[in-house]
């Protein structure tokens, strides 16, 4: 099943930071492009591999996104 799409909110499952929600940004072949408005930016997203993240079926349109759109989507997510 290979449902990412950008927009959608992932869960980090490994690494220091597991358990974090980001917004993803871009998809490819192996990897997801993550941003969380805070550390990583849409300037510098994280790059971590599809098998390491789990989706959260909430889509959000990031076209025109900018850092505080992507910290607004993840704070109502949060509460």
């Amino acid at each position: 099943m290979d449902a990412y799409e950008a927009g959608m909110l992932a869960r980090s499952k490994a690494g220091h930071d597991a358990g974090k929600i980001y917004v993803i940004i871009d998809v490819d072949d192996t990897y997801v492009y993550l941003a969380d408005g805070r550390i990583r930016t849409l300037d510098c997203p994280k790059k971590k591999k599809k098998k390491h993240v789990q989706i959260i079926y909430r889509k959000n349109d990031v076209t025109a996104a900018d850092d505080v759109t992507i910290k607004r989507i993840i704070d109502v997510y949060s509460h």
